[in-house]
């Protein structure tokens, strides 16, 4: 009998943990959390490991700021604006920071990929931005071909430190076969589905063109796993080169110990020679190992990657704290929690 679409990805996203909800894949996550919690004599003992990031980066961090802190040979150009700019001083920001659209635009606050977009013009940018609160950043596209997360750490005491997990990032897109739409080839991808009412509207004027042969569509320019970038396992480009590349460009970060460069590079070439990289993000202690989301990669080996990464944060933080660097107090670290997993309005003006 011939499996429905509908039931076909039902059941896929049943058995591919990648498409489970983050805390029901994280629930046996959270014992171990504890057992470490408890051996640190803290529930917050990960905001030790990254002093220089607000709670290690566990949330609530300001992307520009840690930007900033970044060589600038190393990032796109950007700027931070309230989302109640006005059209003309949204001109003259955009101007006097030497960005040009298309541009890629994000909240300054923000996780797992949320409220990222690519505006092509200037109305785009002023739809987007009437959609917002708090603040947001403008950030120069970057159009490499390749796209990664690099996690990385180094101990405090200086005895270790490792690129721990790259993930490639596989963009969201289909090919045509000269005989079906665009909307016949969006049905057949569950990355699609997941997305399937924002995709529609995007592509709302081509649904019904039959796309050429062998012609591909990106469909989203934006590399995050909820807006349907598939993630690859690319640990097998972890080398020595890559170790040096970032370790050189950790060091001039204060603060930092553990965490993900999420970067766009022209290949692997100017990678390892540590050339044309543009650091887009730098994530901290909330960094997964993703290269987990394979589609290949089982569930035991997951878990094992992210126990491995608990215990390195638990050390990097146990090392700090024996340096002086304070566990947050875990009142207020509750109250900042709560509500910013459930927010009111943010403030307007920059920080």
């Amino acid at each position: 009998m011939h499996m429905s679409t509908g039931i076909k990805f039902f059941l896929t996203r049943i058995v591919r943990y990648e498409f489970w909800p983050f805390w029901l894949f994280y629930l046996p996550m959270y014992f171990y959390g504890l057992y470490l919690a408890l051996r640190a004599g803290s529930f917050t003992y990960f905001t030790a490991a990254n002093p220089g990031m607000k709670y290690g980066g566990a949330f609530d961090m300001l992307k520009f700021d840690i930007l900033t802190r970044i060589n600038p040979d190393y990032t796109p150009r950007g700027i931070r604006i309230p989302h109640d700019s006005s059209t003309y001083d949204l001109r003259a920001l955009i101007t006097a920071a030497g960005l040009d659209f298309p541009m890629v635009v994000k909240p300054d606050i923000g996780e797992r990929g949320k409220g990222v977009e690519l505006v092509v013009d200037l109305h785009g940018l002023q739809a987007y931005l009437a959609a917002q609160k708090g603040n947001i950043i403008l950030q120069e596209y970057i159009s490499y071909p390749m796209e990664l997360g690099v996690l990385y750490y180094k101990y405090p005491d200086g005895s270790a430190e490792e690129v721990t997990s790259v993930v490639i990032r596989d963009f969201l897109k289909v090919r045509g076969d000269g005989k079906r739409t665009l909307r016949s080839l969006m049905k057949e991808n569950i990355r699609v589905q997941l997305n399937r009412k924002y995709l529609h509207r995007k592509y709302q004027d081509r649904l019904d063109e039959i796309i050429p042969e062998g012609e591909e569509i990106l469909l989203e320019p934006i590399g995050n796993h909820n807006r349907g970038t598939c993630f690859l396992d690319g640990n097998q480009l972890i080398n020595d080169q890559m170790l040096s590349v970032f370790s050189g460009i950790a060091s001039d970060i204060p603060g930092f110990d553990y965490g993900r460069f999420d970067i766009k590079v022209k290949d692997l070439e100017d990678l390892y020679r540590g050339k044309g990289i543009s650091i887009l993000e730098l994530n901290g202690v909330n960094s997964e190992p993703a290269h987990i989301y394979d589609p290949d990669y089982r569930l035991l080996q997951a878990y094992r990657d992210i126990t491995r990464h608990m215990k390195i944060i638990y050390r990097i933080s146990r090392m700090n704290h024996k340096e002086g660097i304070p566990y947050a107090s875990f009142s207020m670290f509750t109250v900042d929690l709560k509500n910013h997993l459930y927010p009111r309005q943010r403030k307007k003006t920059l920080s």
